[in-house]
């Protein structure tokens, strides 16, 4: 399982996390792409949806469209 803390990523224009992996290394995630299913945790609960773009051209997660991103702790497999 990765597991970080969500930033926007300005040269790729995504939203990115870093994660420990099974031999303690910090590894880049590389970017989240649309569509992506990720749990996130909200009030100490892990709430699983998923990230998409808007005609906007701003990220949000489908069924929380106000939700900042930036600073949410992320899971995936």
């Amino acid at each position: 399982m990765k597991q970080g803390t969500l930033f926007y990523d300005r040269e790729s224009g995504r939203y990115n996390f870093f994660y420990v992996d099974d031999n303690g290394d910090r590894c880049d995630y590389g970017g989240i792409h649309c569509g992506e299913v990720f749990e996130f945790k909200l009030n100490d609960v892990w709430i699983p949806a998923r990230v998409e773009m808007g005609d906007d051209r701003k990220w949000y997660l489908v069924g929380l469209p106000g939700l900042k991103l930036d600073g949410l702790e992320v899971k995936a497999e």
